[in-house]
């Protein structure tokens, strides 16, 4: 089967298109014919060399989330898993491939209205928006803003603040167009990546949703209202400033709080649980899934400059 790897960290240009064998399942695993390949903030960051010691080394396949169609089970899994389409969560790594291998546990049934394509672009997005936006315990009327709201965490967290009765829900992006486009999924009030542009917004926040990490991180820390709640998703923009626990310090009298969000906490029936209801709710049109483009699987390295140059909107989504 073809697989991509990263044969090199730093530049796309380090990922290359290998054959390797078939794969078989293991106990409590199984097999899975990809139909669509979700890339995903994680999978540049490691790319880039960002968590190198972290246990991922050269040769190694990109990708955590997958869907498409059972077609082997290991041993202590139940062979009627065996040709239905599921959502998968391959690991972390191992998802860029033609067929996948995963836990049984980590699979979920897909409605038969949600298609492949969507299914990896809401899979792991949604989970994050809505715990991360549980771990800051929002509630109505509050004001939240999310950082780097373009990717699909952040149209998703749009969506489920808006939905939670949030008064104002800034974003901050890139360009007025995209902005226009995430007021239509429930944005307020449209920031620059420094925070500035709407004259209308508040200037203090109840809820800071962070995916971009970054340099700029402190800054933002100095929005957050008495006793706000800044939760961080995701480093995409890199890691903060080493001593940016200095803007919380300097905070103290207005007693905020910082935190960080991993799927890894969240038991799995509770995660299983709300990805199957964010499926359902896609189908109905409460939430979306919001596609940049579909590439064929050769084509990670451009999928990944893509990422790299933040002109993606929602998510890019591979396909073999």
């Amino acid at each position: 089967m073809r697989a991509v790897t990263i044969r090199t960290f730093g530049d796309p240009d380090g990922m290359e298109i290998v054959d390797l064998p078939e794969p078989s399942p293991a106990p409590g695993e199984v097999v899975i014919r990809t139909d669509a390949i979700g890339v995903g903030g994680v999978d540049v960051v490691i790319r880039r060399g960002m968590l190198g010691g972290s246990g991922f080394d050269a040769g190694m396949i990109p990708g955590s989330e997958v869907a498409g169609t059972v077609t082997a089970v290991g041993d202590g899994v139940d062979s009627s898993w065996i040709g239905r389409r599921v959502w998968a969560f391959t690991g972390t790594t191992g998802g860029y491939v033609e067929q996948a291998v995963a836990a049984v546990d980590d699979i979920v049934p897909l409605p038969s209205d949600l298609s492949s394509v969507d299914a990896v672009t809401l899979g792991s997005a949604g989970p994050v928006a809505h715990f991360g936006l549980r771990r800051a315990q929002l509630v109505t009327g509050e004001t939240v803003l999310v950082r780097g709201a373009a990717g699909s965490i952040g149209i998703a967290a749009v969506e489920l603040a808006a939905r939670a009765g949030a008064a104002t829900v800034a974003v901050t992006t890139s360009s007025t167009e995209r902005g226009e486009r995430l007021r239509s999924f429930g944005a307020t009030h449209v920031l620059d990546r420094a925070g500035n542009g709407d004259e209308a917004a508040p200037t203090e926040f109840d809820v800071i949703l962070d995916i971009v990490g970054g340099p700029a991180l402190p800054s933002f820390i100095g929005r957050l209202t008495p006793n706000g709640r800044m939760i961080a998703v995701g480093v995409v923009g890199g890691y903060p400033p080493a001593d940016f626990g200095t803007a919380i310090l300097g905070a103290f009298r207005k007693s905020i709080s910082f935190g960080t969000l991993s799927l890894d906490t969240v038991p799995r029936d509770e995660l299983t649980r709300v990805r199957a209801e964010m499926f359902d709710a896609a189908v109905r049109g409460d939430l979306h899934a919001v596609v940049h483009d579909v590439l064929p699987l050769g084509f990670a390295a451009d999928a990944h400059r893509r990422m790299d140059s933040g002109e993606v909107f929602g998510r890019i989504v591979l396909v073999p």
